[in-house]
């Protein structure tokens, strides 16, 4: 083992837990499950943001969004904001990533050493919500659940398919120089909608035997308003979709946690052919939730269980204890477990270690501002309450002992005035939100002339483009005393060593 243990992390995109077997839902997921054997699983994990982007820069910098300007899909992530990708690389660990990030800006690494592939989203600011006019620039969600079924291939699959490969042959490029630890991140798109699934995994499942949302569509008259907003960003205000559609998006969706579970195994087999497994510490986490239909809701973009909540398991190096944490932990904690793991000491992040006793924060905090808001909203959960506020909006309390599906809003309940006037000030001291109003319509109006700006004349993109280096991959040369051949060979397991 080298003196540092190397760390593999990866993500899934829009992964909620309660859809997988190992949290009781239908989606098989039997890599998952194996590692689960020997790993922390916290059944209480949550993202900071219920959208891809701030949820991902907060993951990484160990900052709440709101402090860092990451207030949408098309926020910068700013160069000047520490990652522990660069605490990593100062104490001497290689970082890569394959797969999605959503880095908004011209910085396409942010600590990252190296990049194997492109991104799959844009990489400038042309997702920019506005608060003013109320528009967005794609396609209602509402299509992809329309559309859900089948797909032989799609982007998407195509997407994983590449970073799974260049991520498995980076990993056998690292077991041929054990004497560096890498941090390597893998983070690909399924089960992210379009709700699509390959024939073997659609296959996987019968309709009888799926269930359908655990809440069905509720009444307009009794959806808080932000969830109207929600229900008009996704497409299904007026009405909602057919029965038949929500079943067939429902189907595809558990078939890509399958899709999913297969490439978490293909990179653990990579790392157990070439005898490094027991040397890397394994984290596998989400960016957030998805809705699923639940409320008449889908994808994300609001503080409920479904949307907020994500899978999370940390598996130090060698065989460890299984072990089921319900303290609630957030991906503000990722940022010191790593450095944990990894041996370096930390200050100043927001986050508590996984490691440590207890196993994370006592409260759970999150954020959102974006297309599904009018001002900033703000979540709270401590303990078996969650605080859900905003400015524009009456404030929503839930107690998730007695009501897990949210179902009675009990913020004016004269028997719980204490825990809201707790919780109430618990905003206060956190956050001034009359001032992060100003700043994310100040950053909505600035983004907007640059944006605009740099459609016109000459364009240079953001967007990352990997470039390999291939006559260090395969061709043949002069490699001093050692040839090639000998040179890219990795031992396999269990085989005698020529």
């Amino acid at each position: 083992m080298t003196q540092r243990p190397n760390i593999l992390i990866i993500q899934a995109d829009q992964f909620a837990p309660q859809a997988a077997a190992l949290h009781g839902g239908p989606a098989r997921v039997p890599a998952l499950e194996a590692l689960a054997e020997r790993a922390s699983v916290f059944t209480n994990a949550y993202c900071n943001y219920p959208l891809c982007a701030p949820s991902r820069f907060s993951m990484l910098s160990g900052q709440m969004p709101f402090s860092i300007g990451a207030y949408d899909n098309a926020a910068e992530f700013a160069s000047s904001t520490p990652t522990f990708l660069h605490h990593l690389r100062l104490a001497g660990y290689h970082t890569s990533l394959s797969g999605k990030m959503h880095f908004i800006g011209a910085d396409q690494l942010h600590g990252f050493e190296q990049r194997l592939t492109t991104d799959i989203y844009p990489a400038d600011f042309a997702w920019l919500p506005n608060w003013e006019t109320r528009s967005q620039n794609w396609a209602p969600i509402r299509d992809s659940v329309e559309r859900g079924g089948v797909s032989a291939y799609n982007m998407q699959l195509a997407f994983d398919e590449d970073a799974t490969f260049q991520a498995v042959r980076k990993i056998y490029e690292y077991a041929r120089s054990p004497e560096q630890p890498f941090c390597m991140f893998v983070s690909l798109t399924h089960p992210h909608h379009p709700f699509l699934a390959p024939p073997r995994y659609w296959d996987m499942y019968e309709d009888d035997a799926l269930p359908g949302p655990t809440v069905e569509r509720l009444p307009d008259d009794a959806v808080d308003p932000h969830s109207a907003r929600a229900r008009e960003v996704i497409g299904v205000a007026g009405s909602d979709v057919t029965t038949e559609q929500s079943r067939r998006a429902r189907h595809a969706y558990f078939a890509a946690i399958s899709y999913f579970d297969d490439k978490v195994a293909d990179l653990l087999g990579a790392l157990d052919a070439s005898q490094i497994l027991d040397d890397t510490a394994i984290v596998v986490v989400s960016d957030h939730g998805e809705m699923l239909g639940e409320r008449g809701l889908w994808a994300k973009d609001c503080f409920f269980e479904w949307a907020i909540r994500i899978p999370m398991i940390v598996a130090p190096p060698g065989a460890g204890p299984s072990i089921e944490v319900e303290t609630p932990v957030s991906l503000l904690d990722l940022f010191p477990t790593v450095l944990d793991l990894a041996g370096i000491d930390h200050d100043d992040v927001e986050g508590t270690s996984m490691l440590s006793p207890g196993g994370g924060s006592s409260d759970v905090v999150a954020e959102y501002s974006a297309e599904a808001a009018i001002a900033p909203a703000v979540m709270i959960r401590r303990g078996r309450y969650k605080y859900i506020h905003c400015d524009a909006d009456p404030p929503m309390m839930f107690d998730l002992d007695t009501d897990p599906h949210e179902l009675t809003n009990i913020a004016d309940d004269p028997d719980h005035h204490a825990i809201r006037v707790e919780l109430e000030g618990a905003v206060d001291e956190r956050w001034s939100l009359s001032d992060v109003d100003t700043a994310v319509r100040r950053s909505q109006k600035e983004r907007a002339v640059v944006s605009d700006a740099l459609l016109i004349g000459e364009q240079t993109s953001w967007d990352h483009q990997p470039r390999p280096d291939y006559s260090r991959l395969y061709v043949r040369g002069r490699q001093g005393g050692e040839s090639a051949d000998q040179r890219v060979r990795v031992p396999a397991k269990d085989y005698p060593w020529p």
